[in-house]
């Protein structure tokens, strides 16, 4: 009789105990698909949100990453649309998109606040962002003038500090590339929200052009390169650097997404101790489950002993049997997780909003192969474990003693 047949029937001797087993692994398996399933889901979201809101690749002149501008464009650098055309007919480039940062005050006539202003495209700029820049009333209505004032989108907060909604007139006071001072007389076109409070307290939105007017500049403050496909990173931007001035530098996604890489600091200690603590308790669970069945079976183990066989088989076959009740928990787990990996995006559940952002996310669960496999094969082998600890002392017990244990 094989090895796995006698770990087969040794299992099935007393069902109920196998049976309790096999769901304490099952638990252990399925808890930690789904809440590492969730860890990942969150790092996807936050990568994928940091990556919307600086581009895969920024492109600035190096002192716009490692020093404090005194004039708005100071370290601007020179993008001529020929240029950016050229950029975006690259099958990998899927949008170029040029940006010019500038503060200022800006005043609905009673009131006068701090704002933090970007000019952009503002039509590439809300496709790009996607659900971290869309309107607070549905979709952003954008007309670049109306009656001669240009159109800008202003941040929630902001929006509620000076009463304003759509069609409010307000004015934006700034600092020009030169040093002097200039104002525009502008209207708002939408109100809208980037999830994030801070940001919506100070937000506001100019076409690029209108921000370039108003601060009397042709230079752009920094290039935003949105890629195809992510695994293209390292190689385009040594192309983008190849082909522009030595005074410019270029920062990855993740080289600017400090928010991200403090909240995966975090993620990673906490769903690392729940996961050692998950494995923990499943070992012991199965330890002591299996301890019961050794106990019970040690004149058998003598009996063993006595017809000759070593110590190292009967540990090996209590480790197959460990082993098989725990794949038998990885399928049971695997059907779990799947299920409610699959069911949550119908339930539409929210997480509430973390710290920083105004909104909550959907409470979803992924499931990667990668986790399935390792989850899988931790499973079986604490399983495995677990038979090899609660066996060993048995099967090395002396054969008379053994024989008369009761």
């Amino acid at each position: 009789m094989s090895a796995l047949a006698l770990a087969s029937r040794n299992v099935l001797r007393n069902r109920r105990r196998s049976i309790t087993t096999i769901f304490v692994a099952a638990i252990g398996c399925a808890a930690l698909l789904i809440s590492g399933g969730f860890a990942l889901y969150t790092y996807g979201m936050l990568a994928d949100n940091a990556a919307r809101e600086s581009g895969h690749i920024t492109v600035a002149d190096k002192r716009f990453f490692e020093d404090e501008e005194e004039t708005p464009a100071q370290f601007g650098i020179d993008f001529s649309p020929d240029r950016i055309a050229a950029l975006e007919h690259d099958d990998r480039i899927k949008y170029v998109l040029p940006r010019l940062s500038f503060s200022g005050l800006v005043s609905n006539g009673d009131k006068s606040l701090i704002f933090s202003g970007l000019g952009a495209d503002i039509s590439a700029e809300a496709n790009v962002r996607g659900d971290f820049l869309k309107g607070v009333n549905g979709e952003i209505h954008f007309d670049k003038s109306r009656d001669g004032a240009p159109a800008i989108l202003v941040g929630k907060e902001l929006a509620r500090r000076l009463k304003v909604d759509a069609g409010s007139r307000l004015t934006l006071m700034t600092t020009t590339a030169s040093g002097s001072m200039n104002a525009m007389d502008a209207f708002v076109s939408s109100i809208v929200t980037t999830g994030w409070h801070e940001a919506d307290k100070r937000l506001v939105l100019v076409d690029i052009e209108q921000a370039r007017a108003l601060l009397m500049t042709d230079r752009i403050s920094s290039l935003s390169v949105y890629l195809s496909d992510a695994e293209d990173l390292q190689g385009m931007q040594e192309e983008l650097l190849s082909s522009g001035s030595e005074q410019l530098a270029s920062r990855l996604w993740s080289e600017q997404a400090f928010y991200y890489e403090s909240v995966k600091a975090i993620y990673d200690r906490i769903f690392g101790l729940l996961g050692f603590i998950i494995a923990l308790l499943v070992l012991f669970s199965v330890s002591n489950t299996l301890a019961t069945s050794v106990a019970e079976r040690t004149r058998e183990i003598g009996t063993f002993r006595a017809l000759g066989s070593h110590p190292r088989e009967i540990v090996a076959q209590f480790v197959h049997e460990g082993m098989l009740i725990g794949i038998a928990g990885v399928l049971i787990g695997n059907l779990v997780g799947l299920a409610v990996a699959s069911s949550l995006p119908y339930l539409g559940w929210e997480m509430p909003p973390p710290p920083g952002r105004s909104v909550g996310y959907p409470l979803l669960v992924s499931a990667p192969v990668l986790l399935y496999s390792a989850v899988n094969v931790l499973i079986v082998i604490l399983c495995g474990a677990a038979a090899w600890f609660s066996s060993r002392k048995a099967a090395r017990m002396p054969v008379m003693e053994a024989l008369r244990h009761v």
